[in-house]
C-alpha cells in the first residue's frame, strides 16, 4: 500500500526539471499522495460509485466495501496515488478501531486525508506526525485560512497541472 510515498522531483515535476537546475533539488525526494482533485478523472470510471468526492470539503473518497476491485480508478488516475490489495491487509493492522474501516483483499486503496480523524477535528496522521511542519492541511478556500496565507506568499506547484485535472495538493518550492 501506498497512501504517501516518496519519489524524485524530476519524476514527480518533470515539467518542472531542467538541466540547470541544482542537483540535489533535481534529485532530492518529494512526498506524494492522492491529489483530491478537483476534477478528478477516477471518479467517473467508477462502475460502483465507490469512489466519490465530497461535496462538502472536494476530498476525493472511497467505499472500500462498495468496491469491486476492477482497477478503473487506478487505470484513469494519471498520478499513481492508487494502490490494489494483493493481500489481506487486516493481520497487519496492529490494532483495529471502529472508527476506520476494515478492507479487504481485492480492493483499492488511496489517501483520504485520514477522514475518520478531520470528523473528529483532527489534522491527518501525516500532519501530526510531521514534526519539521513540512506537511500542512487547511481548507483553501477560504481566504483567511493559515493554508491560504501560505500558497499566496509562497511559490507553489502542483502535479502535472496540464491534464486538466486541477489537483488540489500544493508543493512549496
Amino acid at each position: 500500500m501506498k497512501w504517501i510515498w516518496k519519489e524524485t522531483f524530476e519524476n514527480t515535476f518533470p515539467e518542472q526539471a531542467h538541466d540547470f537546475q541544482a542537483e540535489a533539488q533535481r534529485r532530492g525526494p518529494a512526498l506524494l499522495m492522492c491529489n483530491h482533485c478537483d476534477k478528478p478523472p477516477c471518479v467517473s470510471v467508477c462502475p460502483t460509485q465507490a469512489t466519490w468526492k465530497r461535496e462538502k470539503d472536494g476530498l476525493v473518497m472511497m467505499d472500500w466495501h462498495r468496491c469491486i476491485g476492477c482497477r478503473y480508478c487506478m487505470a484513469a488516475c494519471p498520478y499513481g496515488s492508487r494502490s490494489f490489495n494483493w493481500r489481506d491487509p487486516r493481520p497487519f493492522i496492529r490494532e483495529i478501531t471502529i472508527d476506520f474501516p476494515t478492507r479487504m483483499r481485492g480492493v483499492v486503496e488511496k489517501c483520504n486525508f485520514c477522514e475518520e480523524r478531520l470528523a473528529k477535528g483532527e489534522l491527518p496522521a501525516c500532519v501530526q506526525a510531521c514534526s519539521a511542519g513540512a506537511l500542512t492541511f487547511g481548507d483553501i478556500s477560504n481566504p483567511d485560512a493559515s493554508s491560504r496565507q501560505l500558497l499566496r506568499s509562497n511559490y507553489t506547484i502542483r502535479r502535472r497541472p496540464g491534464l486538466g485535472t486541477l489537483p488540489q495538493v500544493y508543493y512549496i518550492l
